[in-house]
């Protein structure tokens, strides 16, 4: 991996870890890439329910991204999401990983993707030891994005930028691997009728590349 950064102290021995946490450890450790995946035809992405996008996205220029899956190393592990700041110029008010395009001084996706952790919500690399990597992921806005795994120790704190993040919240990682949880809703965009992936927690709903994203994982950890 690019610039990996492993715990401060070592990992906790795995007859420490609760069953659930040491099943995800488990499998990430087997069924994750090892490299990101930055080259060659993007399987997964918008298009997948909706083929007609394709043609959109391969006018637009590639934009490459990355976002940071953090699985907070509880007993029942969870998943830290974000809700963005409702005055973003693009995707305001939905939920989202932390993440954000890759600029020239990163080493690479794992190294934008603890950097716009850190800048987002103040997550600590020290706190993130990385897994693994995702299938990138095609949007049909043209971003090519590299979902980076990564533990992450329970005690972190966090400093959230009001001008990209209203709140950040966790998510049980079992519900989210739960197929049964998994919807498909469909509205227009682009003046097509777009079919995407959807996952709705308490009050909370995770749609579009978040919850595409999230499928991709249970499909290469759980399925």
């Amino acid at each position: 991996m690019d610039h990996a950064v492993p715990f401060s102290d070592a990992a906790p021995a795995e007859a420490e870890l609760s069953a659930p946490l040491a099943d995800f450890l488990t499998r990430a450790r087997t069924k994750l890439m090892s490299t990101p995946d930055i080259a060659g035809d993007p399987r997964r992405g918008d298009h997948e329910l909706t083929p007609e996008f394709r043609p959109l996205v391969d006018q637009r220029p590639v934009r490459a991204a990355a976002v940071l899956i953090p699985v907070i190393t509880r007993p029942e592990p969870t998943v830290l999401l974000t809700l963005r700041s409702a005055h973003l110029p693009s995707h305001p008010g939905q939920i989202a990983f932390p993440g954000g395009k890759i600029d020239p001084t990163d080493a690479g996706p794992l190294d934008a993707a603890l950097r716009e952790a850190e800048e987002e919500v103040g997550l600590e690399r020290a706190r993130v030891r990385p897994l693994g990597y995702l299938d990138s992921y095609l949007s049909r806005t043209g971003y090519r994005i590299v979902p980076v795994v990564a533990a992450v120790e329970p005690d972190f704190g966090l400093r959230l930028n009001p001008g990209e993040v209203d709140e950040a919240f966790e998510v049980p990682l079992d519900f989210l691997m739960s197929p049964a949880n998994h919807q498909r809703h469909s509205r227009e965009a682009e003046g097509l009728i777009r079919t995407f992936h959807a996952m709705a927690y308490e009050k909370r709903f995770i749609w579009g590349i978040t919850a595409g994203i999230l499928r991709t994982l249970y499909e290469r950890m759980y399925a």
